[in-house]
């Protein structure tokens, strides 16, 4: 019953849709011809009743600002007036008598003002009168010509100008039909590129190569339509553009444009609205009739969000303008036809709110998913960005990309104005890599607070602080890399700070590296703890990032065994915030609440567990971090390295790219191997299990024997170091035959502020 009753109401969308259009296509015709009479014979009794009440209005002024300077009196006044010598002069009309009085006549004499009174005696016997009180006598001659020209000035001249002006208000309400309004409030306000190029290309637009794909059918029909139409084939009516901020959703409609060469209609979905009711639907008719004069054409809305949003109570429907505006837009897009060449992109970050019948096939028959680039994207983006900007030959676009996973388009470009204005600010005509890599932490974490000086006590507790995350990233499996630990203050909000992020591009997350990274993330608070027996608010970031992924671990990822496989989440708000909701009861929610304390708990207890264990190492590197402020993670390894009584691990990619700068030795590496990939951190955990070294190495430096993970449960990495140094040799010669292989799969890496 609820379909059908969806159905007749689309019906009867497209008959009002296709009425209208019936109407406006017949204007000439017999019904039209009876319309336009109406419509003259309605505007001149309005026009009529418009010059009625201007005279009246006219009148009512008249009178109004000639009382104000005149004011009548009775004829024994006047007499009285004349009599006692209070009278200047008069003027005799053919009904009234105006009076003059003199300057001096009295304290009753308003000054300025004259008085008038009617002719109660003959002519002859008032002026007889007037001249024996000494007044002067003046008699009005009446000029025919005059009266005519006071009735023009006075009575019709206002009426004519109030004509014209009404006349030329009704043909702006009246022009273009389809109730666009007074002045023109009801016109489009999109955006017309009349020189039918966007100028921007798709060479313009890099990292999104499967949405450009998705994109370049729209761009061949419009280059070709016969060809599609001669086989039968349809365009899609509209296409869709998804993606969380600053991906470049604009920048992609903009360039099938520029590509098709074709005129490009745009405005944002707010525009629909205004104060007035019924503007939205006026303006929409206005939109499409104006891409039809100019087809093929392409239409894009941004935010459609704005008018899209669904009619259901759930996501804000009631409003009866915006549905009035939406239901237009249903009917717009179903009545034009396809074959013209007018295409409808619109883009949003919010897809699950638009209305279903929006997002059904026949009005956005694609959905583009533009999503944040992998390495490769934001390397070919860092590229279109560097193009005009002048760079020196230390910049390596390739390790600015590693840096920065997790970053789209918008923060790309961002950070490459940047490094731009760094080198300008240090005297240089050219930006090398060091401004690459600050612009890089400008716009993730802020600037440096140069002028914030923390005391003695604070600066030891950040740097227990931040030695703990950094130390029980290097002591666990499954972990990324440390590259760079400050307690330099930023304008963000941080005191200090550990960069690591991964050497290969991830998709997904064991349990073992979240459990992992909860461990490493509650290292702050555990170093604390240890050291100063207290805790501070410096953890209160740490916490909520540990508390989000805990949960997210037992309701949505189904690695509880007190929940099993149970979904007991959804994600709202996918490209915006990941905002999620519970979809369980409240007992289950309080259930939840507490398996996510006790991961919480088991992980602060083992951060305290190998904190403890290694607290010479700790005290060693948080002086050196005291002293230096910023140190690398070559520095941090080697200090950890040289305690543990084991060799450095090989450099990582993104150890090279923060110390590309250093004036430091590098050894000469095996011709083979081009890039080399780090050693996994140092496990020094008593209570892992131990098994042979070969297994153990390969898990930890290669990550990709499949079937040797299975049958490994883990080692100890407490050898010797003979016995290390052996098992590293025999890794850098499995790498030299895996190494190809490896490279395949890498692509990019992230990087947390702890």
């Amino acid at each position: 019953m609820l379909l059908h009753r969806n159905k007749r109401r689309v019906y009867e969308d497209n008959a009002e849709g296709s009425n209208r259009n019936n109407n406006e296509n017949n204007g000439g015709n017999g019904s039209g011809s009876g319309s336009g009479k109406d419509n003259r014979s309605g505007n001149f009794l309005l026009f009529s009743a418009v010059t009625i009440i201007a005279l009246l209005c006219i009148s009512y002024f008249l009178r109004l600002t000639g009382s104000s300077s005149s004011q009548e009196i009775s004829y024994n006044e006047f007499i009285t007036m004349a009599e006692s010598g209070k009278v200047e002069k008069i003027e005799i009309n053919s009904d009234s008598i105006h009076i003059t009085p003199k300057d001096n006549g009295g304290t009753d004499m308003v000054p300025g003002t004259t008085y008038y009174t009617g002719l109660a005696e003959n002519v002859e016997t008032v002026t007889e009168r007037m001249l024996e009180a000494g007044v002067v006598v003046n008699t009005k001659v009446e000029d025919g010509s005059s009266i005519i020209i006071s009735i023009l000035l006075t009575y019709v001249l206002p009426i004519l100008i109030m004509w014209g002006l009404l006349s030329l208000l009704f043909r702006r309400m009246s022009k273009g039909g389809g109730g666009i309004g007074p002045f023109g409030v009801g016109k489009t306000t999109a955006k017309l590129h009349g020189d039918k190029d966007t100028g921007i290309t798709f060479n313009e637009v890099a990292g999104e190569e499967e949405a450009k794909e998705s994109l370049v059918e729209i761009v061949d029909f419009l280059h070709n339509p016969d060809k599609y139409a001669d086989i039968g084939a349809k365009i899609p009516k509209g296409a869709l553009l998804v993606g969380p901020p600053g991906t470049g959703k604009t920048l992609l409609a903009k360039a099938v444009a520029g590509e098709a060469k074709v005129p490009f209609f745009s405005l944002a979905g707010s525009d629909f609205i205004e104060l007035y009711v019924g503007v939205g639907a006026s303006r929409v008719r206005d939109l499409f009739r104006e891409a039809e004069k100019n087809a093929p054409c392409i239409i894009f809305i941004d935010e459609i969000d704005a008018i899209g949003r669904s009619r259901d109570s759930k996501y804000g429907g009631g409003n009866e303008e915006r549905e009035q505006t939406l239901n237009q837009l249903l009917s717009e897009m179903d009545g034009f036809d396809a074959r013209k060449g007018i295409i409808i992109l619109a883009a949003t970050n919010r897809p699950e709110i638009l209305d279903k019948a929006l997002l059904r096939p026949g009005r956005f028959d694609r959905r583009v998913i533009v999503e944040e680039p992998d390495l490769k994207g934001r390397v070919e983006i860092l590229k279109v960005h560097a193009k005009n900007v002048k760079m020196d030959e230390t910049v390596n676009l390739e390790e600015v990309g590693l840096a920065t996973v997790g970053a789209v388009g918008a923060d790309l470009a961002n950070m490459i104005n940047e490094a731009a204005i760094l080198a300008v600010k240090r005297g240089r005509a050219f930006v090398n890599q060091k401004d690459m890599l600050d612009a890089v932490e400008l716009v993730s974490m802020g600037k440096e607070k140069k002028d914030r000086i923390l005391s003695k006590k604070e600066r030891k507790i950040v740097s227990y602080h931040e030695v703990g995350h950094a130390l029980i990233t290097a002591l666990q499996k499954n972990t990324e890399p440390v590259q760079k630990i400050t307690i330099v203050p930023r304008t963000m909000g941080t005191l200090g700070y550990v960069l690591s992020y991964p050497e290969e591009e991830k998709f997904t997350q064991t349990e073992k590296e979240l459990r992992a990274e909860l461990v490493s993330l509650l290292g702050g608070r555990a170093a604390e703890d240890i050291v100063f027996d207290t805790v501070t608010t410096g953890a209160a970031n740490d916490i909520e990032k540990a508390t989000r992924i805990a949960r997210a671990m037992v309701t949505r990822f189904g690695m509880s065994k007190k929940f099993g496989l149970m979904g007991l989440e959804t994600v709202e708000s996918q490209y915006l915030d990941n905002r999620a909701s519970l979809n369980c009861a409240d007992e289950t929610a309080a259930m939840i609440d507490e398996e996510v304390m006790k991961i919480l708990k088991d992980s602060y207890k083992e951060a305290k567990k190998l904190l403890k264990e290694n607290r010479d190492i700790m005290d060693k590197i948080a002086d050196y971090l005291i002293q230096k402020e910023t140190i690398t993670g070559h520095e941090f390894m080697e200090i950890f390295c040289r305690e543990k009584g084991i060799p450095m691990p090989a450099k990582d990619k993104g150890e090279e790219a923060l110390n590309s700068l250093a004036p430091k030795e590098k050894e000469k590496e095996p011709e083979v191997i081009t890039e080399q990939i780090p050693a996994s951190p140092v496990n020094d955990s008593e209570s892992d299990k131990k098994e042979t070294d070969h297994t153990e190495d390969d898990k930890k430096d290669s990550g990709t024997d499949d079937k040797k993970d299975d049958d490994s449960k883990g080692g100890s990495s407490g050898d010797t170091k003979s016995e290390m140094e052996k098992d590293l040799d025999d890794m850098e010669k499995r790498l030299e035959e895996e190494f190809r292989n490896i490279l395949k799969n890498r692509s990019s890496k992230k990087s947390d502020e702890q």
